[in-house]
């Protein structure tokens, strides 16, 4: 006949504590994983003055986003490095400085 090795009194407890330490690092798991401090997904824009975008000079303001895509886009294809920004006054085409004096003459000759 077989017989089962016994742990005794410490076999009633071994089963609990073994859940109880699997639920406690589960806890922490998710707690990490879902934690509100800071999140890998980029967090929508949010629009501010036109004075607010570090170095970048607004040169065009267009009516609509739709315009404001096109001029940046026709800067885009003279070479000129541009960005369509959405402020709080509407949306601004915006360059470097270095670029300021090129875009403003490459708006004028679009006219």
């Amino acid at each position: 006949m077989y017989r089962m090795p016994s742990w005794g009194s410490f076999s009633y407890a071994f089963g609990p504590i073994v859940a109880i330490g699997l639920i406690a690092v589960f806890v922490i798991v998710l707690r990490w994983a879902f934690g509100g401090r800071s999140s890998v997904v980029a967090a929508p824009p949010k629009a501010g003055n036109a004075d607010e975008y570090g170095m970048l000079v607004p040169v065009a303001s267009p009516g609509t986003y739709m315009e404001g895509e096109m001029i940046r886009r026709g800067l885009e294809n003279a070479g000129i490095r541009s960005n369509l920004a959405t402020t709080l006054d509407g949306p601004r085409v915006m360059v470097w400085p270095e670029d300021e004096q090129r875009a403003r003459d490459h708006l004028l000759r679009r006219r």
